[in-house]
């Protein structure tokens, strides 16, 4: 489905975190599933997915049942998201003033913007490595560089480009992965491929959780890539083609990182395990993850910087922020991560994945009383204009019923966490699996539903809204 802005949409993007009027909306809504597919056939999808027989030591199989779990699961919640934007017609942060306030929604914005600049600082270190790969002459350092100018390229020009590449990226990815896959599996170099590890409940727990946190990880920012569709567009076109983009994509990457490992000699770095295990194609392989990582990681910059700029708003709220606002606040961010990155430990992946685990306790109550808000109370009906007044408008400074059940909906986590900060006295026993998402979930839903709908001043504000939204 298109408009006839379509063929005039400008190719940098001019919005930041406004209101997009249906004069600017455009797009098909096909392209969200080029997006998460493509965007997710990367390096640090298949680094992750390869934990599930490497650290976890689960065999094949049941590490990819474990993998195709988790991303059915937490996939759904994304979807869910997503399927928000064409609604709503603004970015996912600023929308969560509608459910904690002006206010009490920064703190969520600040951990989404970490998590984004954690993400792109990875991404750009896989770059460089990957770029080291293809081309020993090019130190990691040198690729990193040109890793984040390339990724900075894409999400300073913004929406549209974005999806243009994610539409090529799918056919050159999907295919280029898929004769991966056909050529390890002909030329497997262990006796114990389908043999090493075994199946064990905590492992299998674990992976599950590290895929469906995957996943949610990605709901701070997905409903900022369908926000431009038009908003006549089925809730449910979104939802399925967000989700069976999302879900294959990353499934498969997964799965090619546990599939590498195990047909190389253990103990190798799987971006190493990828490069002999795909032999005579394996720089062909390293070139096509480089330009996705590339791409894809112009989504995290992107995120980034639509995250600063809430928070910023949030106190200079006559500030209306432009394309050369994002630009200036993109090229800020790139170089700091370039400079993070560029002098980080050798074990940099691995402290970003412990930082996410960290992080993401804290957004799944927030993941959860988002949907319960948008889906059960208010069905996507909201005061736009009162988002973006500095009192928060009919929604106010703060929401106290959204800031109580998200801070229960955090502790209740804590038994269950496995964490490098902590781990749970729950998580112990069962030998280290991560629960805390699941519960955290469980809780939160229906506290926040329950404090929300009974609370006088709620309903209230929450008939203003349907009045206001539908002026």
């Amino acid at each position: 489905m298109a408009t006839s802005a379509t063929t005039s949409a400008p190719l940098i993007e001019k919005h930041t975190i406004g209101y997009v009027p249906p004069e600017d909306r455009h797009g098909k809504v096909r392209d969200l599933f080029t997006l998460w597919f493509g965007g997710n056939i990367a390096p640090l999808p298949i680094v992750t997915g390869a934990l599930g027989v490497q650290l976890f030591h689960l065999n094949l199989v049941w590490g990819i049942v474990a993998i195709l779990v988790g991303h059915l699961v937490g996939g759904v919640l994304m979807a869910l998201h997503s399927a928000q934007g064409p609604q709503m017609g603004i970015p996912q942060m600023i929308q969560s003033r509608a459910q904690f306030g002006s206010l009490g929604a920064l703190l969520v914005v600040l951990i989404a913007g970490v998590m984004y600049i954690g993400f792109f600082a990875s991404n750009i270190v896989l770059a460089g490595k990957s770029l080291h790969g293809v081309v020993d002459s090019v130190p990691v350092p040198v690729g990193i560089v040109i890793g984040a100018l390339g990724s900075g390229i894409i999400g300073i020009i913004g929406y549209r480009f974005i999806h243009v590449l994610n539409r090529i990226g799918t056919w050159v990815l999907g295919i280029g992965i898929v004769v991966g896959f056909g050529y390890i599996l002909t030329h497997i170099q262990t006796d114990d491929f389908l043999t090493r590890g075994s199946f064990n409940i905590s492992g299998w727990l674990a992976t599950v959780s590290l895929a469906a946190l995957w996943q949610i990880a990605f709901a701070p920012y997905v409903s900022d890539y369908s926000r431009y569709l038009p908003a006549n567009v089925p809730v449910a076109a979104t939802f399925w083609t967000t989700y069976l983009g999302s879900a294959l994509g990353s499934s498969l990457s997964f799965v090619f990182g546990a599939v590498a490992v195990l047909a190389t000699p253990v103990g190798m770095d799987t971006m190493d395990a990828v490069k002999l295990a795909t032999g005579a194609i394996g720089p062909l392989m390293l070139v096509l993850f480089l330009l996705s990582v590339i791409s894809h990681n112009a989504l995290n910059l992107y995120g980034a910087v639509l995250s600063l700029i809430t928070l910023v708003q949030t106190f200079a709220y006559r500030w209306i922020p432009t394309a050369k606002s994002r630009a200036v606040i993109s090229i800020i961010v790139l170089l700091a991560c370039c400079f993070a990155a560029v002098g980080a430990s050798a074990d940099f992946i691995g402290h970003f994945v412990d930082m996410v685990l960290v992080l993401l306790v804290v957004l799944v109550p927030w993941t959860a009383i988002n949907l319960i808000d948008f889906y059960a109370i208010h069905k996507g009906e909201y005061d736009i204009g009162s988002i973006f007044q500095v009192d928060g408008g009919i929604y106010g400074r703060y929401n106290p019923q959204a800031l109580l059940a998200y801070a229960i909906g955090i502790a209740v986590q804590i038994p269950f966490m496995n964490t490098p900060l902590y781990v749970g006295p729950v998580s112990a026993h069962i030998n280290g699996a991560d629960l805390s998402w699941v519960v955290g979930l469980l809780v939160t839903s229906p506290l926040y539903f329950w404090l929300a709908t009974r609370d006088s001043a709620y309903r209230r504000r929450l008939t203003s809204g349907k009045l206001a939204s539908s002026l």
